[in-house]
């Protein structure tokens, strides 16, 4: 399991391409870049053969753990299996091969694609409107506070405070920051969901909007919603849904029918484009009558049978990416839509209800419950009773890798002490819940009769234990001391 960095496979002279014969007349580099601009030192690149090359990095990726390899029960993030018939759709040539600059009637089938996805989003949110721009979550959350922030700027008075209950999603805080208001935190109730009067205490007229992601971060259904509706909507706030936990609701619950005036989609959580690793991401947003108007642009219009792009929309807050936002994941969601279908979708989530509430019941009489009410797609349990014996979470995490499976989400949400975040998703068989059962189950049994192995756990995995927080402020991949 152990292999030697690239440059400790360079040998000198070794090289692993071979170049035609130069057709055109040749130029000293100085000509044709300003010296000022070129580096004084070579790049001291690793000099390697083509099988050299392939050979360590696939290597290398056989000991990344990856959604092909094992189940990721990591709350609140619902990786699911990314299913290989999306990628053969966005490998299709017209896909693949498209500019965004091309005239518009030579991009038709791309433009009826994001045209026939927003419809499709804005039915599942039961919303008014939908824009695929957004790059992320995170930059949909963004772009929901600033319609929010347009609509309170066309009403007159600019407000400065966002509520965000303490069971919200983790980003919310900060996108609330960037956007430019005030956090607000709103306390969770003995049930794990919104304290209604916390909240009365907290709404006043600066209050812009409720940032609420329903189901919770424990995986608990805000049974208030529409008295938070109400509230919300009496003091001429917004109602805002984070939509992380979307795959808990598909084709189950509606958010505009809860009275949400904005939720934004991952579709990299809930219909399955791959996760980032860097790479790009998609985060719609959806959006009721009253932020519509403020919609980022473009917009696709169909006119009779021909698409367009719609730059003309006045009260837009402008555009919030490049072009059309990240058109091979809106391709990826596309094709996952299509082939579920209304029922499909519906019994995904079912399943997603289904999987989290027995995995639950194999492992509750283990762990603390912090809350008792039945959670949907995720749920939250606490390792207070193995904290007593000297063993943390986050050294039963580290333990799962030994038995071969990614760990949960670990430390959130903030109002469990030593919270274990799992959500197993609808992908995964009886078998494999079993396995990640039995696997915590035997830990659990560890941390009782031989606690020093899960102290020093991982054992079995290519690199130990390591000081994540040197690791995260002192990273080196280049050299080894």
């Amino acid at each position: 399991m152990s292999e030697p960095l690239i440059f400790e496979i360079s040998k000198s002279g070794r090289k692993g391409y071979t170049l035609p014969k130069l057709d055109v007349p040749e130029k000293k580099i100085g000509e044709l870049i300003p010296s000022k601009y070129l580096r004084k030192d070579s790049l001291q690149l690793p000099e390697v053969s083509e099988n050299e090359v392939v050979r360590h990095f696939v290597r290398m990726s056989s000991m990344n753990y990856h959604i092909d390899k094992g189940m990721y029960p990591l709350g609140s993030c619902t990786m699911k299996y990314n299913p290989k018939i999306n990628e053969v759709a966005v490998a299709l040539p017209g896909f693949q091969q498209i500019h965004p600059l091309q005239p518009e009637e030579t991009t038709q089938g791309a433009l009826r694609l994001m045209y026939e996805l927003a419809d499709y989003l804005r039915e599942i949110a039961g919303m008014k409107a939908v824009s695929l721009e957004p790059a992320a979550g995170s930059q949909g959350e963004l772009t929901g506070l600033l319609m929010v922030r347009a609509y309170h700027r066309r009403r007159g008075r600019q407000r400065s405070k966002i509520l965000v209950p303490d069971s919200a999603h983790g980003t919310n805080p900060a996108s609330v920051t960037i956007a430019g208001y005030s956090a607000v935190n709103v306390k969770s109730c003995a049930r794990g969901t919104v304290d209604l009067d916390d909240l009365r205490q907290k709404l006043d007229e600066e209050v812009a909007a409720i940032m609420l992601t329903n189901p919770n971060t424990l995986g608990i259904f805000e049974r208030d919603v529409l008295k938070i509706e109400k509230l919300i909507h009496d003091a001429g706030a917004i109602m805002y849904m984070d939509g992380a936990n979307l795959n808990a609701l598909l084709g189950i619950a509606w958010p505009g029918d809860m009275g949400f005036d904005c939720v934004h989609i991952n579709l990299h959580k809930t219909f399955s484009t791959p996760h980032g690793g860097g790479g790009p991401g998609a985060g719609p947003v959806a959006v009721s009558e009253r932020l519509e108007p403020f919609l980022p642009v473009p917009i696709v219009e169909k006119r009779g049978n021909s698409y367009r792009l719609l730059y003309d929309r006045p009260d837009s807050v402008g555009r919030v990416h490049t072009f059309c936002g990240n058109f091979g994941m809106l391709v990826r969601a596309y094709t996952y839509i299509r082939l579920h279908g209304a029922e499909g979708l519906r019994a995904n989530s079912q399943n997603a209800i289904i999987n989290a509430n027995y995995l639950l019941s194999r492992i509750k009489d283990y762990f603390e419950l912090p809350y008792q009410e039945t959670p949907m797609h995720e749920f939250v349990v606490s390792g207070d009773r193995q904290r007593a014996r000297g063993v943390r979470v986050m050294d039963i995490a580290k333990r799962l890798l030994d038995y071969g499976f990614h760990a949960p989400t670990t430390y959130f949400p903030l109002i469990v002490r030593e919270a274990l975040m799992i959500e197993p998703t609808e992908t995964e068989t009886k078998e494999t819940l079993d396995a990640f059962a039995d696997a915590l189950i035997k830990i659990d049994d560890e941390t009782k009769t031989h606690p020093e192995i899960v102290l020093k756990a991982p054992h079995t995995t290519p690199v130990k234990r390591l000081d994540d927080a040197l690791a995260a402020r002192q990273l080196n991949i280049c050299f080894r001391d």
